[in-house]
């Protein structure tokens, strides 16, 4: 960079919400980054809540749980993978948490008897989390999303704060993106740009000015409609870009090349030189996923299945293992609540690979641990993540082990065989808000596993959201009747991975570590990676081949 001052990029959203903010704001990263800056993205989300860690899936998506362990909103998921970066606890800011902030600081005293507003002291916390970004990382572009849509209420005090911020670091050092929804309408046959020209209005009535127009639409706008939303937004028409559909979002940052958002961005806008985007090995990633042929059915047994969002972190992992191996993925959604019945049995058992994410509460348990038992039985590739590693564990106890009944305490109090219980510390926690056992802690690998062998390392570094683990008091009988226990933490007392052997099962892997979160387009997840290829294995193999596999057919 010519300077060491942080620029800022400001990204809202107009129209109708779910347009993609996450996505444009993670693309315009990967150009930047590909352009050798350093980049940080940071989230701002309305809502009250102090962080989504107690929200439903439903309401909210995943969570996605950062390296220093904070549970963010699923959009981080999207910056780390287009960027590569790590994001932290700074990078998602909520509403909540600001108003808890400077609540407990009125309630110190800290402001002098003055009475506390929405504007300076909501507003001064909103602006000093932005400078904290830029601070604490010392990079080049921190690029801020806005959640929600302008002229919701939840989302006035941000916008309000960033209309500040320029006041604070110059104009010059900062930039607005607004993306807006260019609909198509087929009994008229043409694309409208009113609601863009009402969305920038709305953003201009609360003070600013936006600098790039980012147009979501089915298909590329003309010249003429360019023309048209540059001359009411107040803007050159290299400033209006075309965000057309595209079959995959890793295409997005190529898009956005082709429009020329990033010579714009930093040239035009901030002024400054740098080389051209290096993006050879992003296009071989693409090129390689639109061209596979060959599909793998992938069965996904989980009890959000309703809302794919809430398992999305799984899903990229799971394609991006696929375009590391020239497959496309075929994810069968399974609602664990109905895997007892005949039909979905069936489907379990003809998919190449079954796997069980992580979840809470004890809807649907004994559905997943039918899964896992014709997953073991059958010799179907088996990934368990999270909970799909004590579901495992409980399936296996009950079905090998001996262990009549035995579960997990979190689902059956009274239980014989308690294979999972809670963690000692976490016994006494009443607060249900970021107490679990979170972000990345270090994984001892075990000589002689499959694990240690995909890996290639004898220690790694997961990231994890939990709270019980496998219980040590009956931890020796499991391993007695065949289980093997692959990871653990460096001092052995946590089980942190488990398999069975090869003689036993093609792949059996589970993790009570969260791998998805770390897996990028360009180097998938080790145990995604093998999990896929084992998958692809199985269904190149004629039923024949595979012991107790249902036919494709079936």
């Amino acid at each position: 960079m010519a300077d060491s001052e942080t620029r800022f990029i400001f990204i809202t959203g107009g129209v109708v919400s779910s347009l993609g903010k996450g996505i444009a704001a993670a693309s315009i990263g990967r150009l930047l980054v590909s352009r050798g800056f350093d980049v940080q993205l940071q989230k701002f989300d309305p809502y009250i809540n102090v962080d989504p860690g107690t929200m439903s899936p439903y309401q909210h998506g995943e969570v996605f749980v950062t390296e220093d362990g904070a549970e963010t909103d699923l959009d981080l998921g999207h910056y780390e993978r287009f960027t590569d970066a790590n994001t932290s606890r700074a990078s998602n800011v909520t509403a909540g948490g600001i108003y808890n902030t400077v609540i407990r600081r009125e309630r110190r005293g800290d402001y002098l008897g003055a009475t506390v507003q929405v504007v300076p002291h909501i507003t001064d916390e909103i602006k000093q989390r932005i400078k904290l970004m830029a601070e604490s990382t010392e990079v080049d572009f921190v690029i801020t999303e806005i959640g929600g849509t302008v002229g919701d209420i939840e989302s006035l005090p941000f916008l309000e704060a960033i209309r500040q911020f320029p006041v604070d670091v110059g104009r010059r050092r900062c930039m607005f993106i607004h993306l807006t929804l260019v609909p198509y309408i087929g009994h008229a046959g043409e694309l409208k740009t009113k609601p863009t020209q009402h969305s920038v209005n709305e953003l201009r009535r609360i003070g600013i000015a936006p600098d790039m127009v980012v147009c979501r639409s089915e298909s590329l706008l003309s010249a003429d409609i360019r023309r048209k939303i540059a001359l009411f937004a107040s803007l050159p028409v290299e400033a209006v870009v075309s965000a057309r559909d595209v079959a995959d979002i890793y295409q997005v940052p190529l898009v956005f090349r082709t429009e020329g958002v990033d010579d714009y961005v930093v040239s035009e806008h901030f002024g400054l030189e740098a080389p051209p985007p290096d993006l050879g090995a992003w296009e071989a990633v693409t090129r390689r996923a639109s061209e596979a042929t060959e599909r793998v059915r992938i069965a996904l047994v989980g009890k959000y299945v309703k809302l794919e969002d809430a398992y999305l972190s799984v899903v990229e992992a799971l394609h991006h293992a696929a375009v590391h191996h020239g497959c496309k993925i075929d994810v069968e959604w399974v609602d664990s609540e109905a895997v007892g019945e005949q039909v979905v049995a069936e489907k379990l058992a003809a998919a190449d690979g079954i796997l069980i994410p992580g979840g809470f509460g004890g809807r649907g348990i004994e559905g997943k641990i039918h899964a896992a038992r014709i997953a073991r039985e059958r010799r179907i590739p088996y990934l368990g993540i999270c909970l799909g590693m004590q579901i495992a564990v409980s399936e296996f106890a009950r079905h090998v082990a001996g262990m009549q009944g035995a579960n997990s305490t979190e689902f059956d109090l009274e239980t014989p065989f308690p294979v999972i219980d809670l963690l000692p510390e976490q016994k006494e926690i009443a607060d249900m808000g970021g107490t679990m056992r979170l972000g990345a802690d270090p994984v001892k690998l075990h000589d002689s596993t499959r694990l240690r062998e995909l890996y290639g390392e004898a220690v790694i570094y997961e990231r994890h959201r939990h709270r019980y683990e496998v219980n040590n008091h009956l931890r020796r009988r499991l391993e007695s009747a065949g289980l093997i226990c692959s990871g653990t933490s460096p001092d052995e007392r946590l089980v942190e991975a488990i398999e069975l052997s090869a003689d036993v099962h093609p792949f059996f892997v589970a993790s009570q570590y969260h791998p998805e979160f770390k897996s990028r387009p360009e180097r998938p997840a080790p145990l995604f990676r093998e999990f896929v290829g084992a998958a692809r294995k199985a269904a190149r193999a004629p039923a024949a081949q595979a012991p107790g596999r249902a036919p494709a057919s079936a």
